[in-house]
């Protein structure tokens, strides 16, 4: 990497043994799909890029915190990152370890080499040099400065799991888990376990459970969506976003509703009620997705998954509702996802938001912030919102990279003809 040097010299107030790194292009800071993508964006337009991922693995989160039977919830090519394919030969929804060999080959491709167990504690922009001042932990507790024109922020929106507070935690005496740490339900058969979310993963799990013979109670406590992942021959997420070519969302949405309705029936009777506006209406103002149903509906019609209202209390083995019903468990695996963590490492306080760690500003403005920062994969639209934004970001410092190399020519070619 001939476009990382080491900077001679220390500051003055610099009393730790601080190594300093200059980075002639831009610091990419994840090496999941994100800080792959973008990275990629920029090495096409000949501009380099250092990535800097705490993990000791690209993909960290697919690769060490996914349950086995998970697939991408969408069809491959809505998937796919900027100038790769998914291969023809996967299937229509790829899994896990398809994706995974997908994102090796796409690092390999792109000739990607991030530099693995360097963990980002600060990000400041220095504004005497103009510089960036990316502070990162290395694998032996040393820190390293990194110095940059431009700073990418890549860790995305599931870089913490998320574990709400329940009363009576500290005394229930099974095994607690968040999906983030659950890989099947081989070590679940037989036992009754009670499932905290009902987004994909909740359903999912619970579904996993039931094909080992465990008992699930899924605790909803919220309204949602719940969409067949196929209607009329095709995927659900296609369709929708055929129709919004032609169409107001709320109009494809009444559609969405209507079909799910035929397929699935009144999801309200199963304990599932739906929120008052429309799954993609819901998706764009909050960013809720909706599930994309894969067979969970018909283990709890078939009564196999009990659906629950909220937690009042746990005692040390077994949970009281809300409702005031008791029920007997032996484990809890809590699928209530993940947040930001931006704010605990980024100094600034202008483009993400304090609360959660997104940027501030709506999709599809959240890319681009002051003083060369960026964000890539927080437009929670998935990998077509990455895909987008790292095209943008590269295309933007490519701008700047010119801009800057001909402002030092014209510099240099007026002191070379002023001197000779």
């Amino acid at each position: 990497m001939d476009f990382i040097k080491e900077v001679e010299g220390k500051r003055a107030h610099d009393h730790h043994s601080t190594k300093q790194l200059w980075v002639s292009g831009s610091v990419i800071v994840g090496a999941g799909p994100s800080g792959l993508a973008v990275g990629a964006c920029l090495k096409e337009r000949g501009i380099p890029g250092l990535i800097l991922e705490r993990a000791n693995c690209i993909a960290s989160l697919w690769q060490l915190k996914t349950y086995n039977r998970l697939r991408l919830h969408l069809p491959k090519q809505f998937c796919e990152l900027p100038f790769m394919p998914f291969p023809a030969n996967f299937p229509t929804y790829p899994t896990k370890q398809h994706f995974i060999s997908y994102l090796e080959d796409y690092a390999k491709h792109f000739d990607l080499k991030p530099l693995f167990n360097r963990t980002v504690v600060s990000a400041e922009f220095d504004g005497q040099c103009g510089l960036w001042r990316v502070k990162a932990e290395g694998p032996k507790n040393e820190e390293i400065e990194y110095l940059c024109r431009w700073l990418i922020v890549a860790t995305g929106e599931n870089a913490e799991a998320v574990v709400p507070e329940v009363d009576g935690m500290d005394k229930f005496v099974g095994h607690v888990v968040h999906t983030s740490g659950y890989k099947s339900g081989h070590d679940f058969s037989g036992k009754k376990v009670l499932v905290v979310g009902c987004g994909n993963s909740g359903m999912e799990v619970c579904l996993d459970l039931c094909n080992y013979n465990a008992h699930p109670f899924l605790v909803v406590r919220d309204s949602v969506h719940v969409l067949p992942q196929e209607m009329l021959g095709t995927s659900t997420f296609g369709l929708s976003m055929r129709l919004l070519k032609w169409f107001p969302v709320r109009w494809v949405d009444q559609f969405l509703l209507l079909v799910s309705r035929l397929l699935l029936g009144d999801t309200a009777q199963l304990g599932l009620k739906r929120p008052a506006i429309g799954p993609l209406e819901l998706k764009n103002t909050c960013g809720k997705t909706p599930v994309l149903d894969v067979g969970t509906l018909a283990e709890i019609k078939a009564g196999n998954i009990k659906v629950c209202p909220g937690i009042k209390k746990l005692s040390h083995d077994g949970v009281e509702f809300v409702d005031g019903k008791v029920e007997d468990i032996d484990a809890i695996i809590f699928a209530t996802g993940y947040k930001s963590n931006v704010p605990s490492w980024l100094k600034e306080n202008a483009m993400f938001s304090e609360k959660d760690g997104f940027p501030v500003k709506p999709f599809p403005d959240g890319w681009k912030g002051d003083n060369g920062l960026y964000a890539v994969g927080f437009t929670k639209r998935g990998l077509l919102g990455t895909s987008m934004d790292a095209r943008r970001i590269a295309e933007d410092i490519q701008h700047a990279w010119e801009a800057e190399a001909k402002q030092f020519t014209d510099s240099f070619s007026y002191h070379f003809a002023d001197h000779y």
